[in-house]
């Protein structure tokens, strides 16, 4: 079966991970962010069989994203998978954040996955079923503190997956969570952590297998929601 796959927040690390696994499965994948050069890179270079789409989006409009999910179907046909992907946050505490930092982080972590979910779940129910999954954080189940808008998203997020998954699992609708606990290796984090143990960073390939993995499962009444991903005995969010 040829999947048509949107990841809503693509750039190096876990999301281009996510974009090359799809498309050796065979996906027609659909790329959303705000880089288009990127994008147009990455697009091209996905391995075979799959198909890569740019799609430069600005997540936090809705708009765009709607007009996004229209230029996938008129290239690849209705959705059936969607991970919402997209972050952002501002590492501050209550006193120390701005209303407008806090609602950037909503409106990246929770409008946007929202209106990202109700275009690729809207296919799904015309095409018998589908897979959403949100990209969580330790944050969204406990709060580490000082992070007060990141955790706030995080929470909503993982709230909204819920939500959508009793509402149309009985549909064929999969939705999981994936409670990611520790740093992702990308060529940025090394960068910033140079002199860091590298068996403490999550492997972004591996945790591609394990999205994959939520994908290709058949059983709707047998899917997990949520799935924890950690590095183990390392698990690098309490270095």
């Amino acid at each position: 079966m040829t999947r048509t796959a949107v990841i809503a927040g693509v750039g190096p690390g876990l999301g281009e991970s996510l974009a090359r696994k799809f498309a050796a499965e065979g996906c027609r994948v659909a790329l959303f962010a705000r880089s288009a050069d990127y994008l147009e890179d990455l697009a091209a270079d996905l391995p075979d069989p799959g198909e890569g789409l740019a799609v430069p989006t600005d997540l936090t409009a809705v708009e765009q994203i709607r007009d996004g999910f229209e230029t996938v179907r008129e290239a690849f046909g209705p959705v059936d998978v969607l991970v919402n992907h997209a972050s952002a946050a501002s590492w501050t505490g209550l006193m120390d954040t701005s209303v407008e930092e806090f609602e950037e982080s909503w409106a990246v972590n929770g409008r946007g996955a929202f209106a990202c979910s109700q275009e690729a779940v809207d296919d799904m129910l015309e095409t018998g079923g589908g897979t959403v999954v949100f990209t969580g954080a330790t944050s969204s189940v406990r709060s580490l503190g000082g992070a007060i808008g990141f955790t706030a998203a995080k929470f909503a997020a993982r709230g909204m997956a819920m939500d959508i998954a009793q509402e149309f699992g009985p549909d064929g609708v999969h939705v999981a969570h994936v409670v990611i606990d520790g740093q992702i290796d990308s060529p940025g984090v090394r960068e910033r952590s140079p002199d860091r143990d590298g068996d403490t960073f999550l492997d972004p390939d591996e945790m591609a297998e394990t999205y994959w993995h939520l994908v290709e499962r058949d059983d709707v009444g047998t899917q997990p929601f949520e799935v924890h991903v950690t590095n183990g005995p390392r698990n690098s969010e309490f270095i």
